[in-house]
């Protein structure tokens, strides 16, 4: 399984990289000055993966300790700023890598609490956390509205990934690497379904029930 471990390390780079992209974009485009954007870059690369650690007792988490995190971001975030018209036009690359590492994110979240012990309600929730907790924040330092809290599957997605790692885990119908390729490719392409054919959860607004399809 070496080459899935490289995959998976590529993976885990080109994530970083889309969600640091998304942070650099959302803060460029909310004004901030440079290390403005550079925070919100490596937040929402690194925050959600740093939460779990924390919850988890991986202290120091991995997101202080390995230098690339910080680098990903920092290029994410230059970048942006410096090719800020193209990184727009950019738009369908950044989703396909933020759908991957939201997969990779939920799939390695799970399997690390797993792996220090946890229960499987604790490591579908910090599965859940890894992937989607680096853009909430980027929504609330902001100040708007995170968008998982909306309509658009995404923490859904998420869900199932982590979900299916905990069953696999605990059920042992194959390895563990099996069932973390399993768990990566539903959720992948749960994601990648939902942006091309516009499912949504459904919505509520001004008391009445709304469900966008």
């Amino acid at each position: 399984m070496d080459k899935l471990h490289t995959i998976y390390y590529f993976l885990d780079l080109a994530g970083t990289f889309a969600f640091a992209i998304s942070g650099a974009t959302a803060a460029r485009h909310r004004g901030l000055d440079l290390f403005g954007i550079c925070t919100i870059a490596y937040t929402v690369a690194c925050g959600g993966g740093i939460i779990r650690d924390v919850c988890i007792g991986a202290i120091p988490p991995a997101g202080l300790t390995t230098w690339y995190y910080l680098a990903i971001a920092l290029v994410a975030a230059i970048m942006t700023i410096g090719l800020y018209p193209i990184v727009q036009r950019l738009n369908r690359p950044v989703l396909l890598f933020d759908a991957a590492g939201l997969s990779l994110f939920a799939v390695t979240g799970a399997q690390k609490a797993l792996s220090y012990g946890h229960n499987g309600e604790v490591a579908v929730l910090l599965g859940i956390m890894t992937a989607v907790g680096g853009g909430v924040l980027r929504d609330i330092v902001l100040n708007r509205v995170p968008v998982i809290l909306e309509k658009e599957i995404y923490a859904s997605a998420a869900l199932i990934g982590a979900l299916i790692v905990v069953l696999g885990n605990h059920l042992k119908w194959v390895s563990n690497d099996w069932i973390a390729i399993i768990a990566l490719t539903i959720c992948f392409t749960l994601r990648i379904l939902a942006l091309r054919y516009h499912w949504n959860l459904p919505s509520f607004s001004n008391g009445k029930a709304s469900v966008d399809n």
